[in-house]
């Protein structure tokens, strides 16, 4: 726990900082919401992400607030580098006191189809992290891992390699004491790069079919911007080896797509389960629910290695494993989440009997 201003006077280092949640993430850490940052440093590998998100914080000077283009012209900086590479991470950690992981492959399918790619970034990366701060004594604070519920019983490539990114945090705490290690695992976060809801969105605009591969299978629904008050939960309040898990809503796909497609003459084809892809999102597993607490509006999973254990307590707030089938929301509050984050094609004023009216 390192308290309510966290940001404040400190170097901040985002792997993989030009992605969806890497985007937001450094927004608010540029707001100054949970305090003002020394410096801000973007390392990712990707040279035409990095000057699309540079100019359009240069585009929006009038209606961005005040403080963070300030702090986008003083303290934001862009690094080219990999989290596969050592020297890069060593270059880029060396002066940071918080880091926050969120460099990742995490399309199920490539995943299946390059699984060595895979390894590479997710588990590859995450042990660079920690040898980088091991061996070198670089005084970094808080590292938080950003991992996936595909993680949580994995049947995936995807899933299977932030499972070990995971575990690689978790045993970090143990050969570096003065370094915290702490995960926030979450699911599907609405609207961000390769999700469905882009997808629908594309699919729609293009006149059809909108493909749901199982009408019964289900999603937790998040928001970018809990995503990321699920990193800064962890960044205040978490203990070495814990992993914060937001309790979100949960939808059904067909439910989603049908929302989506309103009262447009558009077609939904069922295709079928993809490789690797589950029917129900798990955030907590039976055997983890043991060992883990509701903390707020998070349930938090303790550490099991036994050298943290003074961190662990025998009691369970989760009867059962976190599914996204236990509570399912309806349809009309299916599009009333949409709406609330302004993701619905076009004008929909409210539903009635499962009906989109205009």
């Amino acid at each position: 726990m390192i308290g309510e201003k966290p940001f404040e006077n400190k170097t901040v280092l985002v792997t993989g900082g030009t992605g969806s949640l890497g985007k937001v993430l450094v927004r608010r850490i540029l707001s100054g919401e949970l305090g003002m940052p020394k410096k801000v440093i973007v390392l990712s590998r990707d040279e035409a992400k990095q000057h699309q998100m540079r100019i359009s914080y240069l585009q929006k000077k009038v209606s961005t607030d005040e403080t963070i283009y300030r702090n986008f012209i003083n303290t934001l900086e862009f690094r080219i580098g990999d989290v596969r590479n050592y020297a890069d991470v060593c270059s880029a950690i060396k002066s940071a006191d918080i880091v926050v992981n969120a460099a990742a492959l995490k399309q199920v399918p490539a995943c299946e189809y390059f699984p060595g790619q895979a390894i590479l970034t997710n588990c590859i990366g995450a042990m660079n992290i920690v040898q980088a701060i091991q061996e070198n004594d670089y005084p970094v604070q808080t590292v938080i891992g950003v991992s996936t519920d595909k993680a949580c019983k994995p049947v995936n490539v995807m899933g299977m390699t932030k499972a070990i990114q995971e575990r690689i945090f978790t045993a970090a705490n143990i050969l570096n004491r003065k370094t915290s290690f702490i995960c926030v695992r979450y699911g599907n976060v609405l609207a961000s790069r390769g999700s469905v809801i882009p997808l629908f969105h594309h699919q729609i605009e293009n006149g059809g079919p909108v493909t749901v591969t199982v009408p019964e299978m289900t999603r937790f629904l998040l928001s970018l911007n809990q995503a990321v008050d699920t990193v800064f939960a962890a960044l205040r309040y978490g203990k070495p080896g814990e992993t914060y898990i937001p309790n979100a809503p949960a939808a059904e796909v067909i439910n989603i797509a049908k929302a989506l497609v309103g009262h447009r003459k558009i077609e939904i084809q069922i295709t079928g389960i993809r490789p690797g892809e589950k029917m129900h999102e798990i955030m907590v597993s039976e055997e983890e629910m043991h060992h883990t607490v509701r903390r707020g509006e998070y349930y938090v999973i303790l550490p099991m290695l036994p050298e943290l254990s003074d961190l662990i307590t025998t009691a369970s707030d989760l009867k059962k494993e976190f599914s996204s089938a236990d509570s399912v929301i309806s349809f009309e509050a299916t599009v009333a989440l949409l709406k609330k984050h302004e993701l619905m094609i076009g004008e929909w004023n409210h539903v009635e009997d499962g009906e989109l009216l205009r």
